[in-house]
């Protein structure tokens, strides 16, 4: 096993190792599969791993259909131009398969011409050159980095560094993913890629973004760790107005967005929590928007009535939750894991920012605190002894039990320790200093 090969099963969690071992196999000896993007970045800066980026030198789109039928994964979203779908597998793990491809811009802003293209032309026409960056995960060249921009020297100097001279003209869309790149990753910008950037604004390159990229965008903001503080850092750069006119404080709903990002905080690290952000990013961001102010975003963004009821009737969906959390019948710490590990993720956080019952929101703390990790103790071992096999409904059942016996049982309280003995009264002498003194004084003859 190579090195990196080493590096990316350490930075992968359980599942994310799983999907990369399926897609994979799928893969195998058909079409050339190979690592990119952010989630190369990602891991090589020492940062998490997100999402997983899969480029294919051949058929990306046929890879993808296999890999659905082979793993049960669902389809997120297909972009047929570009030759690339976002799937979401089984546990959560969201990952892209695209077509290894070259991009040809007649004008800024103008939809590229693409064509199919090898590895090394494809990371050549990306963006920065920390997201040019490949791994192969082919059977002859499995584990070997592949770096024709030099982007591993520009993660150890924390810089963002076009690809390109014309990578910012060619698609202005990406000057915002170099203010999102730059805000959760703490790098700088490189001097002729700054440069680039106010060449851009100075010819107000940005207006020819169009409304799909708008909308990409507000879901990758939607993912960050800290949207508040990108979205704080485009309001200074006079970028949200894109989006909608009326994103300016006071009708930016920062201390919302923080308390949101604080809340994503307690989601225990590495643990299986199915999450839609887009609903719930965009619920706090048009919190204080008119009903004419959303629809003028949901006009500039192109967005489909699908992704517009995500938000609109989150707070109304997540009342049945609030309900059931409430109810004084639930006693047990097992009926409060049950429920909410059937419950959608962004109901939970939710009702944990907005919910005015304390009894909701401790329970929802104790879930993702307490509740959460004691299940991941179960082993498989305890699991397979009660006579259950993965993938079976014995199995699950016997899960449930164990986890269920570990929440409900009560801590072991450490034994009393045995009263001390009480010590004996000093004699009345030693009470009375004068008698003592009478005492010892010596008799006189």
């Amino acid at each position: 096993m190579s090195d990196y090969m080493f590096m990316l099963e350490s930075h992968l969690s359980a599942e994310q190792n799983r999907v990369v071992a399926e897609v994979q196999a799928v893969a195998q000896a058909t079409v050339g599969l190979f690592l990119t993007g952010g989630a190369m970045r990602d891991m090589l800066g020492g940062f998490a791993v997100r999402d997983l980026d899969f480029t294919v030198e051949g058929n990306a789109l046929k890879l993808a259909k296999a890999v659905v039928e082979t793993t049960g994964a669902q389809v997120a979203a297909t972009d047929d131009h570009r030759k690339s779908v976002e799937l979401v597998f089984p546990g959560g793990v969201t990952a892209e398969i695209r077509m290894a491809r070259q991009e040809r811009y007649a004008k800024p802003g103008a939809k590229p011409q693409i064509s199919p293209a090898t590895i090394h032309e494809d990371l050549r026409g990306r963006d920065f050159t920390v997201d040019a960056i490949a791994l192969s995960l082919n059977r002859a060249s499995r584990g070997l980095l592949i770096d024709p921009t030099n982007g591993l020297a520009d993660l150890g100097h924390k810089e963002l560094r076009a690809v390109y001279n014309y990578a910012l003209y060619d698609d202005p869309a990406r000057i915002l993913r170099l203010i999102r790149l730059r805000v959760r990753l703490g790098f700088t910008v490189e001097e002729r890629t700054a440069q680039q950037y106010a060449n851009v604004r100075a010819e107000q390159l940005e207006n020819r973004i169009p409304a799909h990229r708008l909308l990409e965008e507000l879901h990758h903001f939607a993912g960050d760790s800290n949207p508040a503080e990108v979205l704080r850092v485009l309001e200074e750069e006079k970028l949200l107005h894109l989006f909608s006119p009326a994103l300016a404080a006071p009708k930016l709903n920062l201390a919302g967005l923080a308390k949101l990002h604080k809340s994503r905080q307690l989601i225990p690290f590495g643990i299986p929590f199915p999450l839609e952000n887009f609903g719930l990013f965009l619920h706090f961001l048009t919190e204080k928007l008119t009903p004419k102010e959303k629809a003028g975003l949901i006009q500039a963004t192109g967005m489909q009535s699908s992704e517009v009821a995500l938000w609109e009737k989150l707070e109304s969906r997540s009342k049945k939750l609030e309900r059931a959390l409430g109810a004084s019948s639930l006693r047990r710490p097992s009926q409060v894991y049950q429920l909410l590990a059937e419950a959608p993720g962004e109901q939970i956080l939710f009702l944990l920012i907005r919910s005015p019952l304390r009894v909701v929101q401790d329970r929802i703390r104790n879930y993702l605190q307490k509740y959460l990790p004691m299940a991941q103790e179960v082993t498989e071992e305890e699991i397979k002894a009660k006579g259950g096999q993965p993938g079976t409904p014995k199995y699950q059942k016997a899960r449930e039990e164990l986890i269920a016996a570990r929440l409900n049982a009560r801590p072991k309280r450490p034994l009393p320790e045995a009263p001390a003995e009480p010590e004996a009264p000093p004699p009345a002498d030693a009470r009375n200093p004068k008698r003592l003194l009478a005492r010892q004084e010596p008799t006189r003859s």
